[in-house]
């Protein structure tokens, strides 16, 4: 793959490193959010099918790039929203404790916070060790470790928000079935750059974001709710979620029942007219480009600056456990982040900064004049 800058339009005296943050929008994912609009205009034009057959397509292509049937996604308007879904429905009576990692996403850990404290359980927080070597392998043994039979949940970013280090899922997985432990994952910060198959990994609900790595709008999301959720309690009752809502001549026949799978758990007016084309188109593109390719695409570019943070004393997780796509680095001790971060804003270059980690999330609409603009900066702020 070759840089694909020209399907976006980002201006050409800045270097956006920052995909984590917010995707930019495809071209033709903006002229599917102009369509939306323009429809509104006339509403003659929306047909009672249209509620339903658009979100239907957006599910299939997720379902693709998760391995997972339609039948189980669901379109939410954000991840918190499909995080209280997931955890709301844990049974209550078993376990005596839930997990989440330390530093993680705050929705992820005030989600499973307040279900703790709702339900008389402790929270358990796997904090990262303090180690520079081999720390993201000792952090995922941790983890694995922590899991048992009192455990009845657990809630973690499928790569860390921050720097992008990446969780043993596989093997985490298998410990949560042995244990009969809930995994719900954040997949927020992977999901459509990194490969992902729900199956495999045993992954009870995953829920996504969709304004940054599915290059989507903002306020949409989809999340993916394994069979065991299929006879759960949806936290808001829409009459879409209901199995009669097709039969727009029937509606006050009130039924008990939900839509199938997953159905129960989407978000009041989820055939959203303007945002749902966009997710679709953003999906679509995902798939033309391939995720294996985007992650190759990302690991190339920024072998320089690994190079260069190598060869001036900066820590970053090694390359078995850090995606290419986000990853984080520490200045040295002596460096000064209030000038680099004058510098990044003096030369254009965007990246983000939690904590003490500078977060780089490059794309495929990124190339290498980009990763030299942050070396350079870089090189201004050298000891």
């Amino acid at each position: 793959m070759t840089s694909q800058k020209h399907l976006f339009d980002l201006p050409a005296d800045i270097h956006y490193l920052n995909g984590a943050y917010m995707s930019p929008l495809l071209k033709s994912v903006y002229k599917e959010g102009i369509k939306g609009i323009q429809r509104k205009l006339n509403p003659s034009s929306i047909y009672a099918e249209d509620f339903f057959n658009q979100a239907e397509a957006v599910k299939q292509e997720f379902g693709k790039l998760i391995n997972a049937p339609s039948q189980q996604i669901a379109i939410i308007p954000s991840a918190s929203y499909g995080l209280k879904s997931a955890v709301s429905n844990i049974p209550t009576d078993t376990g005596d404790h839930a997990i989440v990692v330390g530093q993680d996403f705050p929705s992820d850990h005030y989600t499973m916070r307040e279900w703790c404290r709702r339900n008389k359980k402790e929270l358990k927080v796997i904090d990262p060790p303090t180690l520079t070597t081999g720390r993201a392998a000792a952090w995922n043994e941790k983890i694995i470790n922590a899991i048992t039979t009192e455990t009845s949940a657990i809630i973690l970013s499928t790569i860390h928000w921050a720097d992008g280090t990446k969780f043993d899922l596989k093997k985490i997985g298998e410990k949560c079935k042995a244990s009969n432990t809930y995994f719900i994952a954040d997949g927020t910060q992977s999901v459509g750059a990194l490969p992902m198959d729900v199956g495999t990994l045993q992954i009870d609900a995953l829920v996504c974001a969709a304004y940054k790595w599915l290059m989507g709008p903002y306020s949409m999301g989809l999340a993916y709710y394994s069979e065991t959720y299929n006879n759960g309690t949806p936290i808001e009752d829409s009459w879409m979620t209901r199995s009669n809502a097709q039969d727009f001549t029937g509606l006050t026949r009130y039924v008990d029942d939900y839509s199938p799978g997953a159905g129960r758990y989407n978000m009041g007016e989820f055939s959203n007219f303007i945002h749902l084309p966009m997710v679709e188109r953003g999906l679509q593109q995902l798939q033309k480009w391939g995720i294996d390719a985007i992650q190759n695409y990302c690991s190339k570019l920024i072998q320089p600056l690994l190079e260069y943070l190598d060869d001036h004393g900066y820590w970053f997780e090694q390359d078995e456990y850090r995606a290419n796509h986000l990853f984080g680095f520490l200045l040295p001790a002596k460096a000064s982040k209030e000038f680099f971060l004058q510098e990044l804003k003096k030369r254009k270059v965007f990246v983000s900064v939690r904590g003490d980690v500078i977060r780089v999330s490059p794309h495929v609409y990124n190339d290498k004049k980009d990763i030299q603009a942050l070396i350079g900066t870089l090189e201004k702020n050298k000891i």
